[in-house]
């Protein structure tokens, strides 16, 4: 990457110290020495001595005169000559973190890996040749040029101003748009051709591809080989090692790399001319990054479509009330195919208690965990050799227990953590999913009582009790470590946590993937159950996933949802009508004045913790504060308390109109700092609009 170099009579630097500690959140002026005057740059990184230690330092700026008085120590070296971030990525990282009320060193983190060396020595791949070049095949550029574009027209002809929306891309229009797919239809090969046809025919336009998880890294790069060779798409994940991982860095920093495919930390790769953005399963959990400030990708990416002038596609067979606000906004637009061909697309969708009789002889009936709706459906598919897809919410054997007289659930006697059976058979004895602790002899704190029941079937169970219905009948499972990523088109059935259902292999060469002849829905009130403000959003999302990957009606498919049929979620499903859903559940937001119709902020900590942050905060005069309560169930805990404090962990929700969003992070972030020059300020944790309020 090539900037001009700085006059030499700009003699000091502004610095941003990689310190991650909030009040030292702030630009330093440094001295450059006569030797690095030609050599240091702003975007570049340094080494500065910082309170008697060396630390690493982003230049940000190149000065005639400094605002210190007294004397500056000087640079003491220069870590790399490549300009790792530039103005625009700044600028970006600085927006950021006033809106994530965090602290830029961390997304400098997340968005720059380490250097390495030995990547740098070996320089740009092929040689250093264009992303062109790199295609090493003898097709012309032109056809393939007019191929993709040929395909990804073909792709989007059924969608509603389709071919004119991929023309737009193509031509530079930064128009964002929400892409549903019709049931059957991969969104990894709708992401595909649309990046692929924008590489090749958009000026050397730069693509990102964002993905939750490496399966759908591998299933997008898997089409993209259609029209690209695997050497012109650079993958971004968790996978790569540091040489890999910095050497990819480089070359697209470098402008090599303009095919970029990754999970949730590379929304923030430097591109170049960057003009689509793309992000796949937008409402998945894997998007948002664990660590400080708890970032969501979509709305990184939202933020650098607009600083970038690009466009941002969502591709999916379900819409998150975020994406719907940006539509009703006018920042967005929906892009779907219509009702009557999407009715072709689906398979039959049931549910239970269609009248009386029914709900009271399956939903009721003992032993009716598989109602004998979906035993059918399962019988079916399986005559028919077809493979059958079963989805469970909960991994594991029974990863809820509770006493078999009362009910209560059980909990350890150590951390009060639940108790789960981790496997099958007489000998296995329950533990803490906390701690792991053994539980030993039980002993209900309410009855006295020393056996227990599983309240929970997870995974693992199912596929017990599934292969004792369905005795010689082969059964996968799919979830946690072990996921499938595809399944052969044989008699089967698949036993899948929900993300990790495996796709069906193709029956011919002319098909881009199988289907499954049925799908069962099992234990709904678990998703539904969850004391969380997206349970029904996130149930609807995981129902639509599963069900759009079994065949049509016509050929045969039938979905079946394991729950009463009056229910609000299960009859959005069965209607099948994803735009009118997320409007549902944006108004329902709205009118629970809950994100994204405002701006929330989760503080968590001890009650003095929390509020010594309230004090010292200068807030926006329309906050409202919702607790402190205890924090919910399942959230950790904050950075400086174990597990013999949680019972004093508290939440406190910090909530304001979506217009004083920037406002209450600023003010958030401010306080932060203030506190971390006090000492025993205690263990606090501030995450913006976060996934799980509680």
């Amino acid at each position: 990457m090539t900037t001009q170099r700085p006059a030499l009579s700009e003699p000091i630097a502004r610095v941003l110290p990689l310190l991650g500690v909030a009040h030292l959140d702030r630009l330093f002026d440094y001295s450059i020495p006569e030797a690095m005057q030609s050599t240091v740059q702003p975007g570049m990184r340094v080494r500065v001595r910082f309170a008697g230690r060396l630390v690493d330092a982003l230049v940000v700026q190149r000065r005639r005169t400094s605002d210190h008085a007294g004397s500056l120590r000087p640079i003491e070296r220069l870590i790399s000559p490549d300009v790792v971030c530039d103005e625009h990525m700044f600028r970006l990282i600085d927006q950021l973190a006033e809106r994530s009320a965090g602290i830029r060193s961390d997304i400098v983190r997340m968005a720059i890996p380490p250097r390495h060396a030995a990547a740098e020595k070996a320089g740009l791949f092929g040689d250093g040749r264009s992303w062109v070049d790199l295609y090493g095949s003898l097709v012309p550029v032109e056809q393939l040029c007019e191929s993709s574009l040929s395909d990804a027209n073909s792709a989007f002809f059924s969608y509603s101003n389709g071919p004119e929306y991929v023309s737009s891309v193509i031509h530079g229009t930064a128009n964002s748009a929400s892409v549903l797919t019709l049931p059957g239809e991969d969104s990894a090969f709708l992401a595909a051709v649309l990046a692929a046809a924008t590489a090749w025919n958009g000026q050397q336009a730069g693509v990102l591809i964002v993905a939750p998880t490496q399966k759908v890294v591998d299933r997008v790069g898997a089409y993209l080989r259609t029209w690209v060779s695997a050497a012109q798409i650079t993958e971004m994940t968790a996978a790569e090692g540091p040489n890999a991982r910095y050497r990819r860095f480089l070359s697209i920093l470098h402008g090599q790399a303009r095919l970029v495919v990754g999970t949730r930390s590379a929304v923030l790769a430097p591109v170049q001319n960057l003009k689509l953005i793309v992000v796949l399963g937008e409402s998945d959990d894997n998007l948002v990054d664990p660590r400080a400030p708890y970032l969501h990708a979509r709305d990184v990416a939202k933020l650098r479509a607009e600083e970038s002038e690009a466009a941002l596609v969502t591709v999916g067979v379900h819409r998150s009330a975020e994406i719907q606000q940006w539509i009703e906004a006018g920042q967005m637009q929906s892009i779907s195919v219509p009702r009557p061909t999407v009715g072709e697309h689906l398979p039959l969708i049931r549910a239970l208690g269609e009248t009386d009789l029914q709900r009271e002889r399956e939903a009721y009936s003992r032993g009716s965990r598989v109602p004998t709706l979906a035993f059918h459906a399962i019988r079916h598919a399986l005559d028919a050799s077809e493979p059958v897809l079963v989805q469970v919410p909960r991994r594991g054997y029974a990863p809820a227990l509770s006493c078999s007289r009362c009910r209560t659930p059980a909990r350890c006697r150590h951390c009060n953590g639940p108790l789960e059976l981790p496997a099958s058979g007489e000998a296995a004895v329950p533990r803490c999913r906390w701690c792991g602790a053994s539980a030993g002899q039980f002993t209900c704190s309410a009855c006295g009582n020393n056996s227990v029941r599983m309240s929970v079937i997870g995974q693992d169970r199912t596929v017990e009790e599934l292969g004792h219905a369905f005795p010689g009948v082969p059964i996968i499972s799919s979830g946690g470590e072990s996921v499938r990523v595809e399944v052969p088109h044989k008699p089967s059935i698949v036993v899948a946590t929900p993300g990790a259902e495996p796709r069906v292999a193709p029956q011919d060469k002319n098909s881009l993937v199988g289907l499954y002849g049925a799908a069962v829905m099992l234990d709904p009130w678990i998703v539904l159950g969850k004391e969380d403000l997206r349970a029904n959003e996130n149930a609807v999302r995981q129902w639509m996933q599963a069900i759009s990957l079994v065949k049509p009606h016509a050929d045969g498919g039938l979905a079946v949802l394991t729950a009463d049929a009056s229910l609000y979620s299960v009859q959005q499903v069965i209607r099948w009508d994803p735009e009118r859903a997320a409007m549902s559940e944006l108004a329902s937001r709205k009118e629970a004045h809950f994100p994204p119709a405002a701006t929330v902020a989760a503080v968590d900590g001890t009650a003095a913790s929390i509020e010594n942050l309230i004090d010292l905060a200068e807030l926006p005069a329309t906050t409202e504060l919702l607790g402190p309560v205890e924090l919910p169930p399942g959230v950790r805990l904050p950075a400086g308390m174990d597990k013999s404090e949680a019972d004093s962990a508290r939440r406190l929700i910090v909530r304001v109109p979506h217009e004083d969003a920037i406002a209450l992070g600023s003010a958030l972030k401010t306080a932060q700092a203030v506190r971390a020059t006090q000492k025993n300020a205690g263990p606090l944790r501030v995450i913006m609009n976060p996934v799980r309020i509680g």
